[in-house]
C-alpha cells in the first residue's frame, strides 16, 4: 500500500479502522498523516472528533480510551498518534488493534524505523491494519520524483535544471517539495523552470557546481576545474568538500563500472549503471580519457582525502587547499 493510495481511498471516504505507518522515509508518512488530520473531518466535526496524541508524552491506555470513544455529531473519528517510536509500552495497543471500532480511523506515525518484525504486534500489524512500510528513495529515482512533482504543478523544467536541483537539495523530499512550491510562485505565471531559474531562486550556480566540476575532471580540463574549486572556496557553503567528494567518488565509481558493462550501446551502460542518460557522455568521456587503471587510482586518491578531510593524517591544510591538490593529483 503506498500514501497515494491510502490518500485516494480516504478522498473516497473508504476508510480501515488502523493505518499503521512506519520506516525511513518521512515524507509519505506525514503526507498520509497530515490529510488524516486536516481533511478527513470537516472544520465542525474535528472540534468533537479529531484527537491528536504525541508518543513521547502519551499515555497507550489514554490512546485506547480515545480510539474506543464514540464520535459526536459525526459518522466517524480520527485519532492521530504521532512520533509513535518514542511511545512506552507501543505493544499495550495489541489488544485495540485486533479489535479496533469501525467508527474510529486510527493513525499511528512510528518514524525513522520498523517494528521488529519477529515481535508479536508486528505479526497483528500485517493481519489487522493497512500498513505502510516506506523507505528512501535512491538517488537515481529522486529525479523522476522531482520532475513528478513538477509536473504536478503544472510545470516543465529543463533536464540540466532537474539535475541541478536534485543535487543541491539531496534526498531530502520535503525540501524538495518546498523548493518546488517556492518557483512554482516566482515563475509569475510561465511553465518552464530553466537553469536560470534555479540559480536566481534555489541559490545553485549553473556555472561552478558538482556537475560541471565533474565535467571538467572527465575532459581533464584543468583550468576549469581550479576555477570551479576557487568558487567553492569563496562560498564555502554552495559546496562544502564533504558533499563535493561523495559526489565524485559517486561518480567515478560509476566511471569505473563501464569497463564492465558488454556493450556499446549508451542507453544500456546506462541502464547497467543506472545513471541518467543526460550525463551518460561524462562517463564515457572520463572512462575514455582515464582508462581502467586511472580510475582505479582516482578511487584510491578520493578515499585518502575523504579521510584528510575529517582530519586523518592531514596536517594543517584547508578544505580548499585540499580540494585544489585532489585535482591537480587526478589529472596528473
Amino acid at each position: 500500500m503506498s500514501a497515494e493510495k491510502i490518500i485516494i481511498d480516504f478522498k473516497k471516504k473508504a476508510f480501515k479502522p488502523v493505518y499503521w505507518l512506519e520506516g525511513d522515509e518521512p515524507y509519505f508518512i506525514d503526507e498520509v498523516v497530515n490529510y488524516a488530520e486536516h481533511h478527513i473531518l470537516s472544520e465542525s466535526e474535528a472540534s468533537f472528533n479529531l484527537t491528536i496524541f504525541y508518543g513521547r508524552d502519551a499515555n497507550w491506555a489514554d490512546v485506547v480510551n480515545a480510539c474506543r470513544r464514540y464520535p459526536m455529531f459525526a459518522d466517524r473519528q480520527v485519532v492521530v498518534l504521532k512520533e509513535a517510536q518514542h511511545m512506552k509500552d507501543i505493544d499495550k495497543l495489541e489488544s485495540y488493534i485486533e479489535n479496533p471500532l469501525s467508527s474510529t480511523v486510527f493513525v499511528v506515525s512510528y518514524k525513522e524505523k520498523k517494528v521488529d518484525g519477529r515481535s508479536k504486534l508486528a505479526k497483528i500489524l500485517k493481519q489487522k491494519c493497512e500498513l505502510l512500510s516506506t523507505k528512501k528513495l535512491y538517488d537515481n529515482q529522486l529525479p523522476d520524483w522531482a520532475n513528478n512533482m513538477i509536473n504536478h504543478h503544472g510545470l516543465s523544467i529543463d533536464q540540466k535544471a532537474l539535475l541541478l536541483l536534485v543535487d543541491h537539495i539531496g534526498n531530502d523530499l520535503s525540501r524538495l517539495q518546498n523548493e518546488i512550491e517556492k518557483l512554482a510562485v516566482n515563475l509569475a505565471g510561465r511553465k518552464a523552470i530553466s537553469e536560470d531559474d534555479i540559480e536566481k531562486y534555489i541559490g545553485v550556480s549553473k556555472e561552478f557546481n558538482v556537475f560541471e566540476l565533474q565535467d571538467a575532471l572527465a575532459k581533464k580540463n584543468l583550468p576549469k576545474a581550479i576555477r570551479i574549486a576557487h568558487y567553492f572556496e569563496q562560498n564555502p557553503k554552495a559546496a562544502p568538500i564533504q558533499m563535493v567528494l561523495p559526489a565524485l567518488y559517486n561518480f567515478f565509481s560509476k566511471t569505473y563500472m563501464v569497463f564492465g558493462v558488454q556493450s556499446n550501446n549508451e542507453k544500456d551502460i546506462a541502464t547497467a549503471l543506472g545513471v541518467n542518460p543526460y550525463f551518460m557522455k561524462d562517463y564515457l568521456q572520463s572512462a575514455k580519457n582515464y582508462g581502467q587503471q586511472g580510475i582505479e587510482r582516482i578511487l584510491l586518491l578520493l578515499h585518502s582525502y575523504n579521510l584528510r578531510s575529517i582530519g586523518i593524517g592531514n596536517g594543517s591544510a584547508d578544505d580548499a587547499g585540499l580540494m585544489k591538490e585532489l585535482i591537480v593529483k587526478m589529472m596528473a
